[in-house]
């Protein structure tokens, strides 16, 4: 994103890294805290009404605010929040991983002011995390019930399976709740979206055009970097670069890490 590569320039020094154990650091304290009765449960909660009248610092605490369940679960939910989040951070660097999380952050409470008597908890924040790391390492997994290994791009499935349902099934503010937990994501890989919608459109053009000659043993997709192609590796994500010149095909492995061909 050309917008990101100049604010990044100017404003990249300014960037908070290891953002995720901040957050996960705060999240422990206000949990202590609520266990221990220092303060209420739901002063950390966002609610547009309670900050028109003066509590403003809601705004600023609903990213501690720390989950709900018990000890147990609040651990395994911090863990698998801390791996997600430091992979991303590795992935994009320190700048643009604080922009990710602050847009989501920014963008929910600005929709809570749409539906200002609904709490808003950042769980969904945690959840754009989750599409967003399940998007740059599909193929990462996870152990299901600490048994069943599930790819994570099969979990992110069905997470966008819920998110579908409650769109269209619930309220409007469930429905803005949902858009407020997305817009980041789609904001940060909206071109990836249109590349792999136009990549499958030329995959099927290409297929067309090709099956009366092409032989059962050609493959379709071969990596420029390594070489292996869709024959060899039938489970590989082939994808096309679109700042190389001509029609340069990657592996999942090499899209993000291949030097761009240019004349």
């Amino acid at each position: 994103m050309r917008i990101l590569d100049a604010l990044e320039k100017k404003l990249g020094r300014f960037a908070i890294p290891n953002l995720t154990v901040i957050l996960i650091a705060g999240q422990s304290l206000f949990y202590v805290a609520f266990m221990t009765g220092r303060i209420e449960r739901q002063s950390t909660e966002l609610t547009a009404r309670y900050v028109m009248e003066g509590e403003w610092w809601r705004i600023v605490a609903f990213p501690f605010d720390p989950p709900r369940q018990s000890i147990i679960f609040a651990f395994f939910a911090w863990y698998i929040f801390y791996l997600m989040g430091t992979a991303l951070e590795q992935h994009w660097g320190s700048f643009r991983y604080n922009v990710y999380l602050i847009l989501g952050c920014a963008i929910t409470v600005a929709t809570s002011f749409i539906t200002p008597d609904l709490p808003v908890s950042n769980a969904f924040l945690a959840g754009s995390v989750f599409l967003a790391f399940a998007t740059i390492f599909p193929d990462y997994e996870f152990l299901l019930f600490f048994v069943l290994p599930v790819k994570v791009k099969w979990l992110a499935l069905l997470a966008w399976g819920g998110y579908a349902i409650k769109f269209i099934f619930g309220d409007w503010g469930t429905r803005l709740t949902v858009l407020a937990a997305t817009a980041n994501f789609l904001l940060f890989f909206a071109r990836d979206i249109s590349f792999s919608l136009k990549q499958g459109k030329r995959r099927v053009v290409q297929t067309a055009a090709a099956a009366p000659r092409r032989r059962v043993s050609e493959p379709i997709h071969r990596c420029a970097v390594c070489g292996i192609t869709d024959k060899t590796n039938p489970d590989m994500d082939f994808r096309y670069c679109p700042k190389c010149e001509g029609q340069q095909c990657y592996c999942q492995e090499h899209i993000f890490t291949h030097q761009h061909k240019t004349k």
